[in-house]
């Protein structure tokens, strides 16, 4: 959500440590704040104005009126409110409907003042620009300020001024104090900018000859501008409303929210409810509360939460597992209901979350049967078929009552089979599979013509064929705008509409080349993409079974001047640069309307962009939006979902229908209903569910109503705001004529006892005429069609349909099967239609899941048990845990071998290439390619000599022997400066370490006995540390417990034990790379008197 309350003391600090003002303010950071476990002689000593000033204290814990409950001590002593704290600190009270415990209590100075000295002032948002309220009798008793209160609206980029406030807002106040409230006013509106507020009230503001007090404050601010504000911020506490408490599993899921890119989101109502939910969308979420409260499950409903925007299968089981760990804590005579509904998916791939789910109901199987647990599941979505299969296979494995439904279920039927209103039928239809969109159901084989281009009952003289930019304006009623360049479109797509991408969004840029080839179109909708993270390219697409290639353009102006033919942008950019290339987008006048889908732009910002949209005549569709659908047309991004969901919902051709939803996921669902009850859907937007969408439900009904095509509209409207009630205005003023079926969701939050924000950043009612109990019962009485609930939507809108149709507005039109399309290779791998032989096989690591796992073993497990750098290696290496002495005498090998001065051929390469000017990955290489029998690639060899002799029983003298009639040297052996009477202290520690921590050493020991008869005839003939290395490391793997001798040896042949060498020496040749580069050797070239040059006689003549 955007707009979230925060403390009085947070607010009061914001306010003493930012404002800037002529007026001086008093009492700047005076307060103490007291819990139940506060040290007082430690407050004291911290705060010592508490022991010699007249107090006043009062809870901080965002409850309105306190005044008036009694909830204020006033004019105190510092034992007063000690004693006043008594029966109130920590004790349970009755605030309204809300019951909680009073925990958090602040204490300041008391200010003597007169009641003509109390003022009132608040500051709010709206979407015109924010307004100022303030009326000269401040205090407890200032009753109904909306009505008494002047009001001043500074419009969205405006500016407040001194002589405004004092023009327009301190008539009744007393000269000598007009100059010190305009100053602080005006100072108090910036501060309000500046921190993005929405919401700031001060009641009383007191002005004496003192000074201005700040006494009581009210205060939200926009939590989606944390990335602007984080540094004057700092990390705020948002407090739940009084008579809920925070619990840690909400933090735990906020935490993962804010982690992920998707959405997460818990609120715990009653952990002792029966009914617990785990519901997919923000505006699906809201549906099902709705539909528990409205079949009488309010007071054993659990919990409020969602999760949506396409969250991994490891997000859905950390979700899954919390609410499932929460509701098995305690036991419920009547068991427990868990719902697992949503509604049909734009682009999550419900089998992935599904996966996630089903982890975690087998972790807790014990539990949930332990609480006779029964789950209700409805779902559709990409790949939902194989989403419900597993979820019913889980069912049948644990014996867990598992309930499976998918979209031929309405969404909400599944709470009336869980509370026991419905029957729950034996075996409900199956829908078809996901990849029956491949088949041409007329069963030619060429593609079909255009099914149908225009409604079952559109005249053909409507202008659809046209670019949208091409068409007129409708002006809505009521609505005063300034002079625009140009007005709005009324029709915003068409079978011409040409589009740019802002975002790398290649999945559903795809979705909708599809849906165009489907819905017959001549060219594609996406003209081109735009990515300013890499030059100027083109990337692949597919047209039916034709690749295309799609330009990508690095800034928006190269890609709109090369693409005139482009007016629709849809921005895909995240919500920190959504607002930037909105602007740039809109300089640009060819650009008739855009698409905004990030959510969590702050409301500050999005409030310009309308701003600037009205001022160009460009319609925006969001923010937080999945898009809108205009069937055989157009489609934005993932609206839609993917192809077997469009052929369902019949969405390749257009129908006589329109809706507007605020909800992405709803809007789906709106497809799937409109599809089931009437001839189609003709158009239909979801305008996102932030406070101030780019445009509103009243744009788009009007649109609909001056659109020939339409002949009934749908409205899925929503707890917060008023906009539902400008379609009353309509209606009432005869401007709306066509039939509106209209449901407002959100119904459920007048039976809570707290304040509960929904998943949509506009659903909270801040009063009574915003709740959607309200706007239901305006909109009945006007004249529009409202069902009693969301379960009668569909009947109510068949209903409509029907009579329609028998008065002839609506004719019916023969059904044409669209073209097909194939399946991507990629997606009929993920629904398993396919397979295909891996280009590659691992089996040492895998960076699909969670975390990072090395042979079967977590990262997190490996750093927990301090494995090391050889713990690491066995498992990579060698796909085993290693026992620690070896772990051990593998990193003393790296060690020993990691250099061995410059001059080796392997150093020596390293540091001429550097000196070269190569980069570090060459010089590295260089060095390593020097690598072999002559030089340092001796431990295969040596392990591979010594390993055949002693296998073979051939005795050291023997061995040596054979090894000089066959003119072989024995690798291993031999050093050109060590010798036996000059040791290499390498080999000296390695061995020590061997014969200490080995459990057994029978070929080291055969090397040894083969160095004396060596060193006997030449005293360098010593064996050197490769050749100890690779003899000890067959004696580790052959003796260590850990291999069997087949493995054993198999690591030998292929190779490992080189590899040793090769990891050490890389970090010595990589050290001479960078101590070349430190000391800035130039080139070099070998001096001549250091070659010896020798030609042909015949060439010296």
């Amino acid at each position: 959500m955007s707009a979230k309350a925060i403390s009085e003391q947070t607010g009061k600090e914001f306010l003493y440590k930012f404002i800037c003002t002529k007026a001086a303010i008093q009492n700047k950071f005076k307060y103490a704040r007291v819990r139940p476990e506060t040290d007082w002689d430690l407050l004291i000593q911290e705060h010592p104005w508490l022991q010699t000033e007249h107090l006043v204290v009062k809870p901080d814990q965002l409850i309105k009126r306190r005044g008036k409950l009694g909830l204020i001590g006033v004019n105190l002593g510092l034992s007063g409110v000690k004693e006043w704290l008594k029966p109130r600190l920590g004790w349970e009270t009755m605030v309204g409907r809300a019951k909680g415990v009073l925990k958090n209590f602040l204490i300041e100075p008391f200010v003597p003042h007169r009641q003509e000295e109390e003022f009132y002032v608040c500051i709010y948002a709206a979407r015109e620009g924010d307004y100022v309220l303030f009326h000269h009798e401040g205090g407890v008793d200032v009753g109904d300020v909306d009505s008494k209160a002047y009001k001043f609206l500074v419009e969205v980029d405006g500016k407040l001024s001194e002589q405004d406030v004092s023009n327009h807002l301190l008539q009744h106040v007393p000269e000598n104090r007009k100059s010190i409230l305009a100053s602080f006013i005006v100072g108090l509106f910036a501060l309000y900018e500046d921190l993005y507020f929405t919401y700031l009230e001060i009641n009383p503001l007191v002005v004496t000859d003192a000074g201005v007090f700040v006494l009581d404050m009210a205060a939200k601010i926009d939590a989606t501008a944390d990335y602007i504000c984080k540094g004057k911020w700092g990390d705020v506490d948002f407090p739940p409303p009084f008579g809920r408490e925070a619990y840690p599993e909400e933090a735990y899921i906020a935490n993962l929210d804010a982690k992920s890119g998707a959405s997460l989101k818990l609120t715990i109502l009653n952990p002792k409810g029966r009914i617990w939910t785990m519901v997919a969308g923000g505006g699906a979420s809201v549906v099902y509360s709705d539909t528990i409260c409205d079949l009488g499950g309010v007071d054993e409903l659990a919990n409020y939460g969602e999760y949506s925007g396409a969250p991994s299968e490891q997000q859905t089981y950390d979700y899954a597992k919390t609410i499932l760990s929460l509701m098995t804590r305690e036991q419920h005579s009547e068991g427990k209901i868990l719902i697992i509904g949503g509604s049909i998916a734009n682009f999550t791939n419900v089998a992935a979350t599904f996966k996630g789910i089903v982890r975690a109901i087998k972790d807790y199987q014990n539990p949930l049967q332990n609480h006779n647990v029964s789950i209700f599941v409805r779902r559709g979505g990409p790949n939902y078929q194989e989403g419900l299969r597993v979820m019913g296979e889980v069912g049948k494995t644990t014996g867990i009552p598992i309930y499976v439904f998918g979209t031929e279920t309405h969404m909400t039927a599944i709470v009336g089979m869980a509370l026991g209103h419905r029957s729950i039928p034996d075996q409900p239809p199956m829908a078809a599979h996901t990849a029956n969109f491949l088949l041409n159901a007329s069963g030619s084989p060429s593609t079909p013509a255009p099914s149908r281009t225009a409604s079952f009952s559109e005249s053909k003289s409507e202008d659809t064929n046209r670019p949208s930019m091409n068409l007129k304006h409708s002006i809505p009623q009521g609505r005063a705008r300034q002079e625009k360049k140009r007005g709005k479109a009324t029709v915003l797509f068409s079978r011409h509409t040409k589009s740019i991408i802002w975002g790398m969004q290649t999945r559903a840029v795809q979705g909708m080349l599809d849906f165009d080839y489907v819905c017959s179109r001549d060219e594609p909708s996406v003209s081109a993409m735009v990515y300013p993270f890499t030059g100027d390219h083109k990337q692949k697409f597919y047209w039916g079974h034709k690749e295309i290639l799609i330009p990508v353009y690095k800034n928006m102006a190269d890609a709109l001047k090369k693409h005139p033919e482009v007016d629709v942008l849809i921005n895909f950019a995240s919500l920190r640069s959504a607002y930037d290339s909105t602007v740039e987008t809109m300089s640009f006048s060819q650009i008739r309307a855009i698409a905004i889908i990030a959510e969590g732009i702050p409301e500050a910002l999005t409030r310009r962009l309308i701003k600037m949209a009205d001022e160009n005549g460009v319609t925006i569709i969001g923010p937080a939006t999945v898009g809108g659908i205009k069937p055989g047309c157009y489609k934005i991004g993932n609206t839609g979902g993917m192809l077997d969901n469009i052929l369902a919902s019949k969405l390749y051709r257009p129908g006589s229908v329109a809706y507007v939803s605020r909800s992405g996921g709803m809007s789906n669902e709106l497809n799937n209903i409109i599809s089931r009850t009437t001839d189609g859907v003709y158009e239909g937007v979801a305008i996102g569910g932030d406070r101030y969408p780019g445009s509103t439900f009243m744009d788009h009904v009007l649109r609909y109503q001056d659109t020939p095509g339409v002949k009934m509209i749908v409205v899925l409207g929503e707890i917060g705001g008023t906009e539902e009630y400008k379609i009353c205005t309509g209606i009432k003023e005869g401007r709306i004529t066509k039939p509106v079926v209209i449901w407002c969701i959100g119904t459920c939050a007048t039976m809570f006892t707290s304040e509960v924000q929904f998943g949509h950043a506009g659903a909270c009612a801040n009063e009574t005429s915003e709740t959607a109990l309200a706007k239901n019962q305006a909109l009945r009485e006007i004249g529009a069609i409202v069902p009693r609930n969301f379960d009668e939507l569909g009947e109510v809108i068949k209903a409509v349909y029907d009579d329609l149709v028998a008065k002839g507005v609506i004719v019916p039109a023969q059904e044409v099967p669209p073209p097909t399309v194939p399946m991507d290779y990629s997606w009929a791998r993920e629904l398993g239609l396919i397979r295909k032989p891996a280009s590659f096989m691992t089996s040492i690591c895998d960076e699909r899941g969670q975390e990072l796992i090395y042979a079967g073993m977590p990262i997190t497990e490996i750093f927990k048990e301090d494995m090391g750098l050889g713990g690491v290696l066995g498992l990579l290496w060698f796909q085993r845990r290693l026992p620690k002495h070896a772990c051990h005498f593998i990193e003393m090998c790296l060690m020993v071998t990691a250099d061995h001065g410059p001059a080796v051929s392997g150093a020596h390469n390293t540091i001429v290439c550097a000196r070269a000017g190569k980069d570090l990955i060459s010089s590295l290489t260089s060095g390593l390619l020097t690598i072999g029998d002559r030089f340092g690639g001796a431990l295969d060899a040596a392990a591979k000599q010594f390993s055949k002799a002693f296998d073979s029983s051939l005795i050291a003298m023997d061995f040596v022997n054979k090894m000089k009639k066959e003119g072989q040297l024995i690798m291993g052996i031999g050093h050109r400066v060590k010798s036996i009477n000059n040791p290499d202290m390498r080999v000296q520690i390695l061995k020590d370490f061997v014969k200490q921590n080995f459990p057994a050493t029978p070929l080291l020991d055969y090397a040894l006995e083969v160095e004396k008869i060596t060193t006997s005839k030449k005293p360098n003939l010593i064996l050197n540390v490769d050749g100890f290395i690779g003899v000890a490391m067959v004696d580790l793997l052959r003796n260590c417990g850990a291999f069997t001798r087949e493995e054993a040896d198999e690591y030998v042949e292929i190779g490992a034990l080189n590899g040793i060498f090769v990891l050490g020496r890389s970090m010595g040749f990589i050290g001479h790379y960078l101590d070349q580069k430190r000391l800035k050797q130039g080139l070099y070239r070998h001096p001549w008197d250091d070659i010896s040059y020798v030609l042909p006689e015949h060439m010296t003549m």
